[in-house]
């Protein structure tokens, strides 16, 4: 059973990521995206949003910097793009599910058509860390892959994941 890593105020098992960390408007569904420098200036950009302390072009180059250190690839067409920032106080995450794959560099050397990127703030090494192996896990399991492959909508990919996360955070596979 995996341990959730959020609770609720009565101390109840509540959604495997914090509400904020993705969210409607920083989703997208059948992107059409070429390459993988355009998928990382997409997700810089739906990541920037709401958040007027940080910029498109900040975001991008530390995704950028993120990947020259090794590919956030996973294998089974899906990234992980990530990076730390200062300028944020809580995770933010966005997803696209990408119309024709592209080359990514995944350790399984396969293009990728879903991509989940992460900011966290400067400091948070543990929630860092928490996140992207709750992810990892998450976008490992066959189903939940064919499941957002087959979404049509930002609002049903949303659905998805929310319920993948309730499902994960309750022990349920």
């Amino acid at each position: 059973m995996l341990a959730p890593v959020f609770v609720s105020s009565t101390g109840e098992p509540a959604h495997m990521f914090p509400p904020q960390l993705i969210v409607e408007h920083r989703v997208l569904a059948g992107a059409s995206i070429s390459s993988k420098k355009r998928l990382l200036e997409t997700l810089a950009e739906l990541l920037v949003g709401e958040q007027p302390q940080l910029s498109r072009e900040a975001v991008f180059d530390r995704l950028l910097e993120r990947e020259r250190l090794g590919s956030t690839g996973l294998g089974h067409g899906v990234a992980l793009p990530h990076a730390r920032v200062a300028e944020i106080t809580d995770a933010i995450g966005a997803f696209i599910q990408i119309a024709e794959p592209v080359p990514f560099d995944a350790i399984d050397d396969q293009p990728i058509d879903l991509a989940f990127a992460l900011l966290v703030p400067e400091g948070a090494n543990e929630t860092h860390l928490q996140l992207l192996a709750k992810l990892a896990e998450l976008f490992n399991q066959d189903h939940l892959r064919q499941r957002l492959r087959s979404a049509e909508s930002p609002q049903a990919l949303l659905d998805i994941l929310t319920q993948a996360s309730l499902s994960a955070s309750n022990g349920v596979a």
